[in-house]
């Protein structure tokens, strides 16, 4: 009787090797999350482990699949017609070429029977070490088909993980050493090698770090495979247990989200359609000064939006605030939009910070901008405020209301009075414990740790109001925001912001809110980007796929200019935005007061 070898069968209901087929099948996952860490030495082998399970990979024939166009398999059409496909490894006789070393490939064996029913393969020779199904890379010679496994993935996702073996991760040496001198750069990467260990499980986090260096002085382009082959280790392991567990991280909360959105659609709140209005457009242009300030070695950009009619010198102005890395331009729409209709609008543009930062970073001139550009911004607020009172910055208006979108909203609260609560170091240390891809405005918020925390500036006297796009600042306010406020707030949020997302972020920002007032919108189908628009004729800074993007986000910003218009009414009128769902064009948004808000939230806790 043959030595006892384990038995495997393709069971759906067996976790290990339905595991192992999904685990070879996010190698692709696995391989995109390295693109903050850049390597370099000598490497030979990948092993990937997947709960008892470890399937050695030849990085040099892992490469030779990547550069060939990976082929339909000729079980392409039985997957089509809904037949179970098999692999010709499993079908017929005959050498197959060997990712794993090895010449040729036959499905896995039990002990006693022939190829499984499944006839799944499994990279390496069916002899296996131990009782665990550990594969032996030294006894592995004439194992199966590596490249069966990834044929096992749709034509559309292998060609997406050859392309991504290939690709250029980086292409400056001068970004590359910027991004791993920055704080969220380290994070990453020490999150990459607890991903990537060293044969005796200790993180390559430090190898990440030389050989990346290393590489990036060599040569003008980094490939995944280039950082993999050139680690100063002989054999690397990839922990598909952890990355799983990233993985999980991600779909639970898009899981939280959509069960959020469901408990929604159950407070039967009226439905409104929304009135006949003009697209965000405008016609008006903006006024562009250059503001002389006292903490800037160069003026500072301010784009002036009158408003326009005789309401102007009645109605509150607006100082709306760009997020990290965007432009006054970006907001154009809404601060047009809303000077037409007669609110005077300034947005600074936040040199260090806006989109030239970034292209700068990626060009590798400057450090990526990130929370130490706080500071600076609360002082470019604090400036265009002082203007204003002096008359420097000729708008009119009776109070001010400060708008901001993403890291501009963490700005408008702190410009508001809102002082952070005490703690934030032992708060972070729990919520970026593992890289917080469910969350990444942590990562922003954790930052401030290191960088310093600014102060909050005095609360404007004539503050009426705050409209915050996509805000966030959990960690710093985690029992809400907005109760120490005496103003209104109107807090906006997408269904899809994977960025800041709302419950954790918009949700509890917003209660308790202190002022009956306020109001929490949930856009279905928005995202982080929603209220962002990208001129044609700029070359983004972000290249964003729609599922970044969200539902059109034309129809969104005319919505939020509905809404938001109505809100800023509201601040002197009896109240015009009653808790409601708001349909625009198909597009829905639900307005939530305080008391809609609380019964939301106490659902989610049920």
């Amino acid at each position: 009787m043959p030595a006892s070898r384990p038995s495997f069968r393709h069971r759906p209901s067996r976790p290990l090797l339905g595991g192992a087929c999904l685990g070879l099948g996010l190698l692709s996952s696995a391989l995109l999350l390295l693109w903050t860490a850049r390597p370099a030495s000598a490497a030979e082998l990948l092993v990937i482990q997947l709960e008892d399970l470890e399937i050695p990979v030849r990085l040099d024939q892992l490469e030779a699949w990547s550069r060939r166009e990976p082929s339909l398999p000729p079980w392409d059409g039985a997957r089509a017609s809904g037949e179970t496909p098999l692999p010709a490894s499993a079908t017929g006789p005959g050498p197959a070429h060997s990712l794993v070393s090895g010449t040729d490939s036959h499905a896995i064996t039990t002990a006693d029977q022939g190829p499984s029913a499944s006839g799944f393969p499994i990279a390496g020779d069916a002899r296996l070490t131990g009782e665990s199904g550990t594969l032996n890379p030294d006894t592995a010679q004439t194992g199966s088909d590596l490249e069966v496994w990834l044929n096992l993935l749709e034509p559309q996702s292998r060609r997406g993980v050859a392309r991504l073996l290939q690709a250029p991760l980086l292409r400056e040496q001068s970004f590359g050493s910027q991004l791993l001198d920055s704080w969220a750069g380290g994070q990453m990467l020490a999150e990459v090698g607890e991903l990537l260990t060293t044969p005796e499980g200790r993180s390559t986090a430090p190898e990440l770090q030389s050989t990346l260096r290393r590489l990036l002085r060599e040569r003008r382009e980094v490939t995944t495979l280039a950082l993999l082959r050139s680690l100063p280790v002989s054999q690397v392991r990839l922990r598909l247990d952890s990355l799983l567990d990233l993985a999980e991280q991600w779909r639970r909360q898009i899981r939280q989200q959509s069960n959020a959105l469901a408990a929604l659609q159950t407070l039967a709140l009226p439905k409104r359609n929304a009135r006949a209005l003009l697209p965000a457009e405008t016609q008006l242009s903006p006024r562009r000064v250059e503001l002389t300030v006292a903490h800037r070695s160069e003026p500072l950009p301010v784009d002036l939006w009158p408003g326009q009619g005789p309401e102007a010198s009645r109605l509150p102005w607006l100082l709306v605030l760009p997020g990290l890395g965007g432009n006054a331009d970006q907001l154009g729409w809404f601060a047009g939009a809303l000077a037409q209709r007669g609110w005077s609008v300034a947005v600074p543009q936040h040199p260090g910070s806006d989109g030239r930062a970034l292209r700068d970073a990626l060009d590798g001139r400057t450090p990526p901008p990130g929370a130490a550009t706080l500071a600076t911004r609360l002082r470019d607020v604090a400036a265009v405020l002082a203007a204003r009172r002096d008359g420097r910055l000729p708008l009119s208006g009776d109070g001010m209301v400060l708008v901001g979108h993403s890291l501009g909203g963490l700005t408008a609260l702190l410009a508001a009075g809102v002082e952070p609560e005490p703690g934030l170091a032992r708060r972070c240390s729990q919520a970026i414990e593992r890289l917080p891809i469910g969350n990444p405005s942590r990562l922003l918020q954790c930052e401030l740790v290191t960088t310093g925390l600014p102060q909050a500036l005095p609360r404007p006297a004539d503050l009426r109001g705050l409209v915050l796009f996509n805000g966030f600042g959990s960690l710093l306010w985690p029992d809400g925001a907005t109760a120490s406020l005496p103003v209104p707030v109107l807090m906006v949020g997408g269904s899809l912001d994977l960025v800041t997302p709302p419950l954790q972020e918009q949700l509890q920002l917003f209660l308790p809110a202190g002022d009956p007032r306020s109001r929490l919108v949930l856009v279905e189908g928005g995202s982080h980007f929603s209220p962002v628009r990208l001129a044609e004729r700029q070359e983004a800074v972000l290249q964003l796929g729609r599922e970044w993007v969200g539902v059109d986000p034309a129809t969104v910003q005319t919505l939020l200019l509905g809404l938001g218009s109505e809100f800023l009414h509201s601040l002197k009128l009896p109240v015009l935005l009653p808790a409601q769902v708001r349909l625009q064009q198909g597009v829905r948004a639900y307005v939530l007061d305080p008391a809609a808000a609380r019964r939301w939230r106490r659902r989610l806790k049920s």
